[in-house]
């Protein structure tokens, strides 16, 4: 029996359905899935939860109108300190908005992994946190101390997207950068769990390339590979590229005006990815 799962980005999309709730691993402008986030743009699909330490991720799909409910810790590009789709989405109520801290953010990621319900954490109390999420609850302690305790539900998601360095064909993750970002929860979360990668590789090379500690994905929590060369772009994917931050200003300022906006729209993401790329290119080689 075959073990390779490396599929096409159209491949992945076609298992999504409208509806459902999916987890996209990165950190703000960092090591973002965005090919497959591309990917998604193009299809139907809609009326989704997304669960992000959001960067543009987040603010494409609002832009497109895709997002029903974004549980997020932030929603950022970095050195933009606020997406600029996301906040107009947020201004205009376009999306449903679950606000947690990244340490709860966190720990539901991981009672999702355990398949717990909830886990009980000391984030959030005495913040306003608990105002603006009045579905949040506490337990006590069943022990002598008695604590109260913040009981963060479950981040279960039916389809997560990570980008990592590299994959083997089985779906095994490497990241060769400086932080993991939590793509191992989101992908052991996830009922089906995707991996983009700059370069799939044999096994053996995997090892060669960094130390075991690299290894951050295992095969058992991965449904597809796909090969994305420059797949994290405008977002960063260190060692193999930083942040494009001339194409991120370009962003960032035409989200501000609707116009400019369908002018992005119609230069970048109005063809596949090929397309794409080879707009991206050209702005690089015009400077601007």
């Amino acid at each position: 029996m075959s073990t390779d799962k490396t599929m096409t980005a159209e491949q992945i999309i076609g298992r999504l359905e409208s509806g459902m709730t999916l987890g996209i691993g990165g950190w703000g402008s960092r090591r973002k899935p965005m090919a497959l986030v591309r990917a998604l743009l193009r299809s139907e699909i809609t009326d989704l939860t997304v669960v992000s330490y959001g960067g543009p991720d987040v603010g494409l799909l609002a832009a497109a109108g895709k997002i029903r409910r974004l549980v997020a810790a932030f929603t950022t590009l970095d050195s933009i300190p606020l997406e600029p789709h996301f906040r107009a989405a947020r201004e205009s109520a376009a999306f449903e908005m679950t606000e947690l801290d990244e340490a709860m953010f966190m720990w539901g990621l991981t009672a999702a992994v355990h398949r717990l319900p909830f886990m009980p954490i000391r984030a959030g109390l005495g913040s306003d946190l608990m105002r603006v999420n009045p579905a949040l609850r506490t337990v006590v302690s069943p022990y002598e101390d008695g604590e109260e305790l913040v009981a963060v539900p479950a981040l279960r998601l039916d389809a997560a997207f990570v980008h990592l360095n590299r994959a083997d064909a089985h779906g095994n993750g490497q990241y060769l950068g400086p932080d993991p970002y939590f793509d191992d929860l989101f992908c052991e979360a996830a009922d089906a769990a995707y991996i983009s990668c700059e370069r799939i590789v044999g096994s053996a090379e995997l090892l060669e390339a960094g130390a075991p500690q690299t290894l951050l994905v295992k095969r058992h929590s991965v449904a597809g590979v796909v090969e994305t060369p420059n797949g994290a772009h405008f977002t960063s994917c260190v060692p193999d590229y930083d942040r494009d931050e001339a194409f991120q200003g370009a962003y960032a300022k035409a989200a501000a005006d609707p116009a400019a906006w369908r002018e992005f729209t119609a230069r970048f993401l109005s063809g596949d990815e090929d397309t794409y790329q080879a707009a991206v290119g050209a702005f690089a080689r015009e400077g601007s």
